[in-house]
């Protein structure tokens, strides 16, 4: 058997991953220059961190290093492990260089190591329902190859928008021109973005204000949803939980149904230092993303 790696970029919450017994690589960010490793929820203050970005601070993330992911892995190949990492997408990071440094390193030195990364194509959530129903695949007593092959099939499914509340993040990560966030910020216009097939992030369309944002959001789940019973729904916020309340009560609205699997938790601050205070996601099992 092998063991699951995911990374904390997946913001699988930390109580789902203990349980799966996941082994989690620890993203990293800076505040008011201090450098922090994202838990997973356990300990993080998500309230000050959103309070500093609405102050004005602003945080800074960087990749691992091929000594981090040295770290990680060695042990288990040490002790003849076979590793499969669930991992988010590699159009959003250059970590993934530094990985691959550390991976050949240590199959020169334990060469009868097996190691398979799958890309999820997403990030936040929609990697991390992947890694979710990945782990309880293979703890069915699944192989980590046919593990693969579901994790295949599965990621053709999972959809993900997300609206930000204020355009000055995208901006600075070059998801949106200046221009375009002076006009959006002026004219009240919310973008609504969402993951492709390749794992990148792209501007799908824009709404007048949030309440339509958030409209928009909940019908889409009506219009591209599959199979919504049979998989949770994900609503993740920047600090901003009553409206991410109403979203669920919207989704519930849109789908007539009550007895939906609906998980509501924080964005962590790796991924919300890139979106900021306010960002709200729905990601869900569709037809197609």
């Amino acid at each position: 058997m092998a063991v699951m790696f995911c990374d904390s970029n997946c913001e699988l919450w930390y109580d789902k991953a203990k349980a799966l017994d996941l082994k989690v690589i620890k993203m990293p960010y800076t505040l008011a220059g201090k450098e922090e490793y994202y838990d997973l929820g356990e300990n993080t203050d998500f309230k000050n961190f959103y309070s500093e970005m609405r102050s004005g601070k602003m945080p800074s993330t960087s990749a691992l290093n091929a000594e981090n992911y040295k770290e990680y892995f060695e042990p288990y190949f040490k002790a003849g492990e076979d590793i499969l990492y669930v991992s988010f997408s590699d159009q959003l990071s250059a970590t993934f260089s530094f990985m691959d440094m550390a991976v050949e390193e240590l199959k020169a030195k334990y060469p009868n190591a097996k190691f398979t990364r799958f890309d999820t194509k997403g990030i936040s959530m929609t990697a991390g329902i992947q890694v979710y129903l990945a782990k309880k695949y293979m703890d069915s007593g699944k192989t980590a190859d046919e593990t693969v092959e579901y994790l295949k099939e599965i990621t053709k499914h999972i959809f993900a928008e997300f609206v930000v509340d204020d355009l000055k993040y995208l901006k600075k990560g070059g998801r949106v021109s200046g221009l375009q966030a002076a006009i959006g910020t002026l004219l009240n216009f919310k973008p609504i973005l969402k993951v492709t097939e390749e794992g990148k992030l792209v501007n799908t369309t824009r709404v007048n204000g949030r309440v339509k944002a958030l409209t928009h959001l909940a019908t889409q789940i009506k219009e591209k949803g599959q199979d919504v019973e049979k998989y949770p729904i994900i609503i993740v916020h920047a600090d901003c939980e009553e409206e991410a309340l109403k979203l669920k009560d919207k989704i519930k609205t849109e789908l007539g149904a009550d007895n939906l699997d609906i998980w509501i938790q924080y964005v962590g601050p790796v991924i919300g230092a890139h979106c900021g205070p306010g960002t709200i996601a729905l990601i869900f099992y569709a037809v197609s993303r």
